[in-house]
Parts: structure tokens; C-alpha cells; sequence
């Protein structure tokens, strides 16, 4: 499995077109997030890994917003603060922020106790981790490593959300307080935007549109969503714990 910064060094100049194009097609994801995190006035919230900062736009006026993102692909849009390095250690002092939140990223991460361990220390005492990434076994995780991993330029081969998880938190000082899986639709206008989204996330590259819209539907499935658009079905698993 390629690590993180490697993998999107390959990619993430795709992956941001696609994010800047579609802004408001995985609107859902970042609002679970953000609602699990329970934001109050004046919390510090990191991002990690941050990709573009896409969640910063959806996070309350009233926060501050950390980013954390070890691939300079992103680096047009990205604003850290911070500069890219390595995605370990992180580059906050102990006892920094509020919550951390890390969406859709550490399914490219072997190494998650390291990653949960440094999670821990940067956050306060009764501070809160929110993540939600792809859960082993489901439809998507065999989407990304079956279609997706024949067809784009990098391979798949992810990492998921599995029965050790929790254990892994628990390890590292984190009490899981919530671990659900959330179906959460992606939102387009057409099917050949979801094909040109999708196209340019996950860097496809040997395979038609149709190609690609007949996968999403035969392994994933569509919806026409109230507003005459289409919806792709997507899920993640979201787990919730506190700064024990």
C-alpha cells in the first residue's frame, strides 16, 4: 500500500479539481462531521489530513480552524499554517486543540495507532475525536479496491475502519462515545457529472464514462434525488470518542 503523501503527490491535483468543481456534492460527509464534533464558541478544531480544507467551510464562524496536510499537491488551496511535513508527529503542541476531526483520509494510513496516539496528545482533556472514513467489507471498500484500483493511475488498496478500531483508540487514551455507519449520498445534478467527479477523484483513467457510471450503479447504486438530480449511495463508518 502507497503512503499517504506519496499516493496523493500522484493524485491530488485531480482530486482538488474535482473537490473546487463539485463543492456541493459530498456536502452530507462534512455536515456529519461537523455535527458529531459539537462545536461550542471559540473551540480549536484540527484537520487531518486536510486534503484542500474543505471543511473549513463548513465549520461555525465561531471556531478556529488548524489544518494539517502532508501532500504539497494540495498546496494551491491549502492553508495550513503549519507548511507540509510528514503526516507524523503532527505539528501542534500538546494539549492544543478542542477536537480533532479526520474525514475520509486514514484508509491510506497502516499505521493508525501512532496516528490515534499523536490525535491524543494534541487534543485537551475532554476535548473530542470525530472520524469517518470507509468501513472494511462494505460496498465502497470493494468499490475502491476493485474499480477504482483497475482503472486510475495509482491502484487502491485501502486500509479500513475494522473490528480493531475502537481497540486501537481505547489504547490510545480515546473513550468511543458513538460508532455508526452512515449512509450519506453524494449530490449531482446529472449522471455525467457524477462521471466527471468521480473521473477526476479518484484519478480514473482507463475507463469510459459509461464505464464508470455502469460500476457506480452495479456496485454502489443511484437514487433520483428530490430535486430531479441523481444521488450516488455512498457510506462511512463514524466513530466518536473523548480525550479520557
Amino acid at each position: 500500500m502507497q503512503e499517504y503523501d506519496k499516493l496523493f503527490e500522484a493524485r491530488g491535483s485531480s482530486y482538488d479539481m474535482a473537490m473546487r468543481r463539485f463543492p456541493d456534492a459530498r456536502r452530507d460527509e462534512f455536515a456529519q462531521v461537523v455535527e458529531a464534533a459539537a462545536l461550542r464558541p471559540g473551540m480549536i478544531v484540527g484537520d487531518v489530513p486536510a486534503g484542500g480544507g474543505y471543511l473549513q467551510s463548513y465549520l461555525p464562524a465561531h471556531c478556529q480552524y488548524r489544518a494539517h496536510e502532508p501532500c504539497g499537491a494540495f498546496a494551491p488551496h491549502q492553508n495550513t499554517n503549519t507548511g507540509f511535513r510528514a503526516l507524523l508527529p503532527l505539528p501542534w503542541q500538546d494539549n492544543t486543540l478542542d477536537v480533532v476531526i479526520s474525514l475520509a483520509g486514514i484508509h491510506h494510513v497502516d499505521d493508525k495507532l501512532s496516528l490515534f496516539r499523536d490525535m491524543h496528545r494534541v487534543t485537551r482533556p475532554c476535548g473530542r475525536l470525530v472520524i469517518s472514513d470507509v468501513a472494511e467489507g462494505s460496498a465502497v471498500a470493494h468499490f475502491l479496491d476493485g474499480f477504482v484500483g483497475q482503472h486510475n493511475s495509482t491502484g487502491h488498496e485501502g486500509s479500513y475502519l475494522n473490528a480493531e478500531t475502537s481497540s486501537l483508540l481505547n489504547q490510545t487514551g480515546w473513550q468511543v462515545v458513538s460508532d455508526e455507519i452512515r449512509q450519506i449520498p453524494w449530490h449531482f445534478s446529472s449522471e455525467e457529472d457524477l462521471a466527471e467527479f468521480c473521473a477526476l477523484l479518484f484519478d480514473i483513467r482507463r475507463a469510459t464514462s459509461a464505464d464508470l457510471i455502469a460500476a457506480v450503479k452495479s456496485r454502489l447504486g443511484v437514487q433520483v434525488s428530490a430535486h430531479g438530480g441523481i444521488d450516488m449511495c455512498w457510506s462511512l463508518r463514524t466513530l466518536t470518542a473523548e480525550h479520557a
